[in-house]
This record gives structure tokens, C-alpha cells and sequence, in this order.
């Protein structure tokens, strides 16, 4: 598989401040980060406001996404890959979930904080059908992108969930 395209490092905190001068831990952030990040507060929304239950799940999100592709909270347009990602969360939502269930070993896919359902549902699909993103990559991705948002025991929880997915990427698409 080719490896990811990504713009060069910057260092920022998790509300796109510079680490150094808010004081924050530095993650690296990358334009496909920011992209990844973008998804992963629209999956967010989705699932708060209940758009993904039901059989027209994938059809919310993909209206959501779509709307947030051009109206959000910071007023720009969305990356190419928050677009693409969003699509193909939506295109295989009720696999992407039931794997992450079959997976999680205890754990519902209710039962996770919100947060870390939204990183998963999107690294899932990196991992599982996008062939453009290494399946280590995207694993990390989903590690920074729950030190950034979520709990201090998300980035251990994810890390074994998405090694157990990754491990069966080839049997699950």
C-alpha cells in the first residue's frame, strides 16, 4: 500500500492554538490530521444528535456531512479527506459498528464514550476499506487523535481494538 500524504508537522494543541504558547502538550498535527479530526466532531455530532441509529443512519451522515462540508462551526470548507472519509463511514456504517462490537471485547458500541466510537468508526474504515492508508498509520491517527479529544485510557483501549481489526483487515472487507 502507498503511504499517506501528509503536510509537514506543526505542533498544536487540541483547538489548533500553538502547544508552545498555550502550554498544552504538543501532538503532531497534519493536514490529514486536521481531516481526520474534522470526520471524527461531524461523526460526533451525528451520533449525539441519534442520526446513526436505525436503517438511515448512513443516509444522516451522509446529510450531515454534507452540510458540514461547507457550514461548520470555524466557517470553512471541509478537507477533501474529511469529505472522502465521512462518505466511507457512511457507505459501510453497520459493518464498521458491528466490527467494532465483534471486537471490543465487553464492550457495546452504546457503552464507549462518544468520543472514542467516533475515532473508531473512522479508523475502522481506514483500516478495513480505504487501501490508501496503511493500516499502522491510521491506528496511530486514531491514538493522537484520542489524546487529543478523549479520556486518558482511550488511547490504550483504541490502540487494542484497532490492533485486533487491523490483524483481520483482509477477512472483514
Amino acid at each position: 500500500m502507498p503511504a499517506e500524504p501528509d503536510a509537514a508537522e506543526e505542533s498544536l494543541d487540541d483547538d489548533g492554538a500553538s502547544a508552545a504558547a498555550s502550554g498544552h502538550p504538543k501532538f503532531p498535527v497534519t493536514a490529514r490530521t486536521k481531516a481526520r479530526r474534522r470526520a471524527v466532531e461531524v461523526l460526533f455530532e451525528a451520533d449525539q444528535r441519534g442520526l446513526l441509529q436505525g436503517d438511515s443512519g448512513a443516509q444522516n451522515l451522509r446529510e450531515l456531512a454534507a452540510e458540514r462540508a461547507f457550514h461548520s462551526a470555524n466557517h470553512t470548507e471541509a478537507p477533501a479527506y474529511t469529505r472522502q472519509a465521512l462518505a466511507g463511514v457512511a457507505d459501510h456504517l453497520t459493518e464498521i459498528d458491528e466490527t467494532i462490537e465483534t471486537y471490543s471485547h465487553g464492550w457495546v458500541l452504546s457503552r464507549m464514550p462518544a468520543t472514542d466510537r467516533a475515532i473508531a468508526r473512522l479508523a475502522t474504515w481506514e483500516i478495513v476499506w480505504n487501501d490508501d492508508v496503511d493500516a499502522p498509520v491510521a491506528v496511530d491517527e486514531a491514538i493522537t487523535l484520542a489524546r487529543m479529544l478523549s479520556t486518558d485510557d482511550s488511547p490504550r483501549f483504541l490502540n487494542g481494538l484497532l490492533g485486533r481489526i487491523s490483524d483481520l483487515a483482509d477477512t472483514l472487507r
